[in-house]
Formats: C-alpha cells, structure tokens, sequence
C-alpha cells in the first residue's frame, strides 16, 4: 500500500475517533483487532514471523484495552462473561502466536466477531440510555469525591 493512502486511512480513522461516541469507539477496538488477526493470519501463511508478531501483539493490545473498559461493578453477569472471554481470546491468541496456529486466531476472530455483532446491533435509544446513566454515575463519583 502507497504511503499516501497509509496516511488517508490512518487521518480517517483519527478524524472518526476524534467525534465518535463511546459505542463508535469500541466498534472500531473491535475492528481493529479482527483486521490485525486476518492479516496476522496472511503472515503466519508467508512466513513473515517479524510482521505477525507486530500484528498479533496489536489485536492483544487491542482486546486488553476491550477487557480494562469492562464495568466490573455495574456491568453483572455480562461483564463478568466478557472478561473471560477476552481473557480466554488473549490466551489463545497468545499460544496461536508461538505455536503458528491459524486455526487458533480463527477461533479468535469468530468469538470477537460474534460479540461484535452483538454489539453493532444495540439499538440508538439503548446506547442513548447507557451514555445518560454512565454520565449520571460519572457525575455522582465527581460529588461525591
């Protein structure tokens, strides 16, 4: 890929981030980290083992940063299965790497793609309602300090 379009996508995405909502944000975490493992996969393939550690090394970056975001205390039951199951993706991403598993990245790829579905079809008044109670709580915490 030329430098210039490296730079226009790489502006995009900055431009997106720079006006996205919290739900905007983790759609493009999620995004991210399905591209890094599809290409990490096309690394593994050529044998490119520099570039697929880099890839790979930023789809765990990126799904650590997913598992950190998670509401331990408010969040229940659903906060508590999206933990293990970052943790179980960050595990077999992690053994995929070293033992050049392409299998294990698609295994990967289908859990995060499945949760990200899940999350692309959160209705707008349900992410409107989950801004205004994050907001309330984060107003609470700032009082109450």
């Amino acid at each position: 890929m030329s430098y210039g379009i490296k730079a226009y996508k790489s502006v995009g995405v900055k431009d997106d981030i720079a006006v996205a909502d919290p739900h905007r944000i983790i759609q493009l975490l999620m995004q991210g980290a399905l591209e890094n493992m599809a290409k990490a996969k096309g690394a593994i393939e050529r044998k490119d083992f520099a570039v697929k550690g880099q890839l790979v090394g930023k789809a765990i970056t990126i799904i650590s940063s997913l598992q950190s975001c998670l509401d331990m205390e408010n969040g229940g039951e659903i906060s508590g299965n999206l933990f293990d199951l970052y943790d179980f993706m960050l595990n077999h991403l992690t053994i995929a790497s070293r033992d050049l598993d392409i299998s294990k990245i698609d295994d990967v790829i289908s859990l995060l793609a499945t949760i990200k579905s899940a999350w692309d079809s959160i209705p707008v008044s349900d992410r409107e309602a989950g801004f205004m109670m994050q907001s309330n709580l984060e107003q609470r915490m700032v009082v109450g300090a």
